[in-house]
């Protein structure tokens, strides 16, 4: 039989213990930092003279895009897969929304359906 005593005891669950601690911190810096990710870009489309400016605009997935309305007649931004709609906006009204996924989303003002517009999500 074997003795062991309770100081070497001791020296191995301080070591399992400390190595935890090691890596379970190696994980978990990495993930907190991940999610305080720095935003995506931010671009502007202009509604004036009763059209988008730009009319057609290619973005990176997770770019924010604000839709600013100069004209003095009430627009709105709606797009055609419902995946995103505004209020109808007075002037100087901004709608935003992010495109988090690739694809080309098309949209039209619902007041005045000849206002159309595509934001084209593509990774760069």
């Amino acid at each position: 039989m074997r003795y062991v005593s309770s100081r070497n005891t001791y020296r191995s669950f301080r070591f399992y213990a400390a190595s935890a601690l090691v890596l379970g911190t190696a994980f978990a810096v990495p993930a907190i930092f991940a999610g305080a990710a720095s935003p995506g870009p931010t671009l502007s489309i202009n509604i004036e003279k009763f059209a988008y400016t730009p009319k057609d605009i290619t973005i990176a997935p997770g770019t924010k895009i604000v839709w600013t309305n100069h004209d003095e007649t009430p627009h709105t931004v709606t797009s055609g897969d419902k995946s995103f709609a505004s209020k109808g906006m007075d002037t100087d009204d901004r709608f935003e929304h992010t495109f988090a996924s690739e694809g080309d989303f098309g949209y039209i003002c619902t007041l005045h359906p000849f206002m159309t517009g595509v934001v084209h999500v593509r990774k760069q």
